[in-house]
């Protein structure tokens, strides 16, 4: 019989995400669900999406009307809502973690928020599975002037998140990306949640994209697992910089992301790079998305870990013409299969 977990999602945020006045027009809500509950591969279809709670998909202040209508339209395309992004940055109303203290404070009022409308979609039965995720919302290069007295608020601002989740039921989910201050390295977020200390209620969300970049030291040179000048034909190094990885990030990974990664960087200066997420059939892209999936999906003796009950597909800064043809979501929805039928149950 064919694994009926994890339950397949698709994200709707790239539809926001590297759009606006500078780039591309936003996607709105209903193109991305449409296209999202079009999509099928042998009858089998995505399951739900996952969100991010900012205008002009999901208003923060969403009243309860204005969720009621969401859910409705997300049930009303055989989907369901699975996590939710906070917006907990400066520019979508948020505050760095490691600001001060009126920064920290909006920072913690957006992932009140957050879980708030996480809560009523949960008990309104539109959202079965599914965290709020967070990140530090600052940059490694002012994290660096003070690193350790930095991680130390970050780690601080997010226990407040956690007292905040946990009395709205909810688990937060960090992201971590080489953009991000404190999060920039497999090291740095395997210290900052041991310093939250909080692993029932904060974990990690990884994105096999974001993910990859921690492998090569980008913005964390004494972090890297990667030798420099590495052989991207040297597949057997790869995995074993890959399985290092996984295994110091697995035992807090509540979340994943299914992802392509061609192992480039966008961006300008030392420490304002992040990732670029591909087609699943680039040529270019460096991951054997199945087989490297299971090193999240599966613990260390080989045995899926069934510690998330939904992956989702991430194809942040798509542009929007790869986006809006149909053959992308069935490309994506292929591999996606592939991945529950290899690593799930």
């Amino acid at each position: 019989m064919a694994n009926n977990y994890p339950k397949l999602h698709n994200a709707a945020w790239p539809g926001l995400v590297g759009k606006g006045p500078d780039s591309e027009p936003p996607i709105d809500l209903d193109t991305m669900l449409n296209m999202t509950a079009a999509a099928s591969v042998n009858g089998v279809k995505f399951d739900g999406v996952d969100l991010f709670l900012f205008d002009p998909h999901t208003s923060i202040d969403s009243s309860d009307d204005d969720l009621k209508r969401l859910a409705d339209k997300v049930r009303g395309k055989n989907l369901v809502v699975g996590s939710l992004v906070a917006p907990v940055w400066p520019p979508t109303g948020g505050g760095s973690a490691m600001g001060a203290e009126a920064d920290r404070k909006k920072f913690v009022e957006a992932v009140h928020k957050a879980c708030k409308i996480a809560e009523k979609l949960r008990l309104w039965g539109a959202r079965p599975t599914g965290v709020v995720r967070i990140d530090s919302a600052c940059g490694p290069g002012d994290w660096a002037k003070d690193a350790e007295g930095n991680q130390k608020k970050i780690a601080e601002t997010f226990r407040q998140a956690a007292d905040v989740a946990e009395s709205f039921g909810e688990r937060l989910a960090a992201e971590g990306e080489i953009c991000w201050g404190g999060m920039h390295s497999v090291k740095r977020n395997v210290e900052l949640l041991e310093q939250v200390g909080r692993p029932g209620t904060v974990g990690f969300q990884a994105d096999m994209a974001h993910t990859l970049l921690f492998t090569m030291g980008y913005n964390a040179p004494d972090d890297r697992i990667l030798p420099e000048n590495f052989d991207w034909s040297d597949s057997k190094t790869l995995d074993e910089g890959l399985r290092k990885m996984t295994d110091a990030l697995r035992p807090w990974t509540i979340d994943f992301h299914v992802a392509q990664n061609d192992a480039t960087v966008k961006g300008s200066g030392s420490h304002d790079k992040t990732g670029r997420h591909c087609q699943p059939l680039d040529p270019n892209g460096k991951l054997d998305i199945v087989k490297h999936a299971g090193f999240w999906l599966r613990d260390e003796n080989g045995n899926v870990t069934r510690k998330v009950q939904h992956i989702c597909w991430d194809g942040c800064m798509f542009p929007n013409a790869v986006m809006t043809q149909p053959d992308t979501w069935s490309d994506v929805l292929r591999v996606m299969i592939k991945v529950r039928e290899g690593h799930g149950w």
